[in-house]
């Protein structure tokens, strides 16, 4: 009989371990790396139940949105829009419909010749109305038309009730001594805008006093185009030497002629190179004179 240890009686004859049959080398550490914590199998919880999967860096989170985030149904967003409507259209009534806001009070500003009341007439503003429903280009295109004098109209509303109306008057540079002895303001854009028994102080006065040339030219140069040259010159005279001139004499396109305060006359020629004559004549006055020639403004000449 075999002895103990020998072949057929060794360990490797015994019984095979519980377990099943022992895995090749190897095996069991590719067991011990795929196990959990804890010996544990991978996806599973010391409790037994699976463990929640972890979302990879980089990946959007899927899980249930925040317990304490605000989430609304659509009717939930209908109501809202219902209400923004509502508070829309309330607020369009109020503008444009009710009397809340409407017209009771008209201001005016910048008017100096012309008065308060004239403004007012002209602008005829329907109070009563919705202010902003006021067609304020309207009310300007009234004033300008009603009022000559008036260059520049404009007009705003201020809530809850006002109308502002801005004027701008015209500024005369000469004034136009007409047929009937009256006199026509002119201003620096050639607009006649006021006519009255006296013109106004420190404005030069345009005269026609036409020569037998000016006459004999009258196809030509007719008494509109005589008028506006004589216009072009008293809007090139600066101001210190406008205060000085009475009159613009017109004796003919290219002969007109300055009568100053102190009765010495300047001889100006035609309306060509206005600016370059009124600088000349600036230095000339410097001089005691009774005569200022600028006709050539640069040959000029001084008779004392």
């Amino acid at each position: 009989m075999p002895e103990p240890g020998t072949a057929g009686g060794g360990a490797d004859s015994g019984p095979a371990p519980a377990g099943g049959p022992k895995r090749p080398n190897g095996a069991d550490d590719g067991v011990e790396a795929a196990a959990g914590p804890g010996g544990l199998p991978p996806g599973q919880s010391q409790s037994g139940h699976p463990r929640p999967e972890q979302p990879h860096p980089g990946q959007p989170h899927t899980g249930q949105p925040h317990p304490g985030r605000l989430r609304l149904s659509r009717r939930g967003w209908a109501l809202i829009g219902v209400l923004v409507a509502a508070l829309l259209g309330t607020g369009c009534w109020l503008l444009l419909f009710s009397s809340v806001l409407d017209v009771r009070t008209v201001t005016v500003t910048g008017n100096r010749a012309l008065t308060t009341d004239q403004v007012l007439a002209a602008a005829a503003v329907p109070l009563g109305g919705p202010l902003e429903r006021l067609d304020t280009g309207a009310v300007a295109a009234r004033v300008r038309q009603a009022l000559p004098r008036a260059a520049r109209v404009d007009v705003g509303t201020s809530l809850p009730h006002t109308v502002r109306i801005q004027i701008t008057e015209r500024v005369a540079i000469a004034a136009v001594k007409d047929p009937d002895g009256r006199y026509t303001q002119v201003d620096a854009d050639g607009v006649r805008f006021a006519t009255g028994g006296s013109a106004p102080a420190g404005v030069p006065v345009v005269e026609l006093s036409l020569s037998a040339a000016g006459k004999a030219a009258l196809s030509a140069f007719p008494e509109q185009v005589l008028v506006a040259s004589a216009v072009e010159v008293a809007k090139a005279l600066p101001p210190s030497v406008a205060a000085q001139t009475r009159s613009v004499v017109v004796h003919s396109y290219d002969d007109l002629e300055l009568q100053l305060g102190g009765g010495a006359q300047v001889l100006w020629g035609s309306p060509e190179r206005s600016a370059r004559k009124a600088v000349v004549l600036v230095a000339l006055l410097k001089q005691q004179g009774t005569t200022y020639d600028v006709s050539a403004p640069d040959d000029p000449a001084l008779t004392k």
